[in-house]
């Protein structure tokens, strides 16, 4: 919202929104074609292009989850450092410091989870973490708003900034909404898979934005274009309030990165022939060298660039765009070429163009976003 304003703000979460439905419509419908189902995205453009597509897609894959799950240790990192500084203020402790911290949990958690299956129970204790941050976000920003004095909402920066940031923020309204892991999240869906997959899909994009969009909005009504890029360091009220809020923030992240980490464990285990009891030697070494390595490397780029915003832009410019609009049309126009009137296929290239210009153009803008805060924040920032 920051550097976009109320109205094209508000109208473009709700047009990332309508685009980020339809786009995810068509993959799900995917799901079943040529007779099997296609369990992973990189399965599903491998069936319809073939083996080069199938790389390629798993790169883009893996690149969008490396990206998100970076994004994630710098949330994470933030939210513990927040709780340090309701109690002491006297920065001993940095970012990167509790970046490291979170990136050793996170490898903790990732060694005692062996399966996406085991996080059942973790699952609901994901969704109370989540409802507690929201809900504190919402009251304590609503709170800050009716008393404080009207708010500046003009967006920062000179007339190329400006230019630069509102291209990043396009990338960041579709990162927002995709996982680009649709097919991964279908595959434990119960059947008739397409059917039960196209209701949740409705459900999350209406009634799931709903709590995001309360966040959002009233944290920008409060704070203006001063708002922080985690709502929880803007908020006053009771400490005790502030650091249960933070610490849920941290702890759900913790949860969320792994969900998005386990198509690369999974991918690991599969490619080493990792089976039988997680507790085995081997097994439990394997997951030790391999998921502590990953997420080692993931702390390492958190801790060197800590810029969340810039993240999200980076990752919706070069894995989102791609895989969630350029690739999901494209791949329906393939499969279903035979069978759409032209209309429909000419909306569906109007798309793959749009989308792959608009790919480029972010990622140059996130690009320089970055290498602007490293020349003013320098690297491992104390953000």
């Amino acid at each position: 919202m920051v550097p976009l304003g109320w109205v094209p703000g508000v109208l473009g979460l709700i047009a990332a929104a309508a685009i980020s439905l339809n786009a995810n419509v068509l993959i799900a419908k995917l799901h079943e074609f040529g007779g099997k189902r296609h369990i992973r995205y990189r399965d599903l453009a491998g069936h319809i292009y073939g083996r080069k597509a199938y790389s390629l897609t798993w790169g883009l894959q893996y690149v969008n989850l490396f990206m998100i799950n970076t994004g994630f240790i710098i949330l994470a990192g933030e939210a513990l450092k927040a709780v340090y500084v309701l109690f002491r203020d006297d920065h001993v402790m940095k970012l990167p410091y509790f970046i490291a911290i979170t990136g050793f949990v996170c490898a903790l958690f990732a060694i005692g989870i062996p399966y996406l299956s085991a996080l059942r129970v973790w699952l609901g204790v994901s969704t109370v973490l989540s409802l507690v941050y929201i809900v504190t976000a919402f009251v304590l920003a609503l709170r800050d708003g009716l008393n404080s004095p009207a708010r500046d909402y003009s967006i920062p920066g000179d007339k190329t900034s400006k230019i630069f940031t509102t291209i990043g923020a396009t990338a960041n309204l579709v990162f927002a909404y995709n996982t680009g892991m649709l097919p991964e999240i279908q595959a434990t869906v119960r059947e008739p898979a397409v059917k039960n997959m196209l209701k949740a899909l409705y459900f999350q994009f209406t009634v799931g934005c709903l709590p995001m969009y309360a966040v959002t909005f009233v944290g920008y009504w409060a704070y203006g274009s001063s708002t922080s890029s985690y709502l929880l360091n803007s908020v006053s009220g009771p400490v005790w309030v502030k650091a249960l809020a933070n610490i849920s923030a941290f702890l759900q992240t913790v949860i969320s990165l792994h969900i998005f980490a386990s198509p690369m464990y999974e991918y690991m285990d599969t490619r080493f022939g990792i089976t039988g009891s997680p507790l085995k030697f081997k097994n439990l070494s394997f997951r030790i060298l391999v998921r502590g390595g990953y997420l080692t490397v993931n702390t390492l780029v958190a801790a060197l660039l800590p810029f969340l915003g810039d993240f999200e832009s980076l990752t919706g410019a070069i894995s989102t765009f791609p895989l969630t609009f350029i690739l999901a049309n494209h791949m329906y126009l393939m499969a279903k070429q035979n069978k759409m009137p032209s209309l429909q296929k000419s909306w569906h290239w109007l798309n793959v163009c749009f989308f792959g210009c608009m790919s480029v153009a972010a990622a140059i803008a996130a690009l320089r976003l970055i290498a602007v805060d490293s020349k003013t924040y320098n690297l491992f920032a104390d953000l």
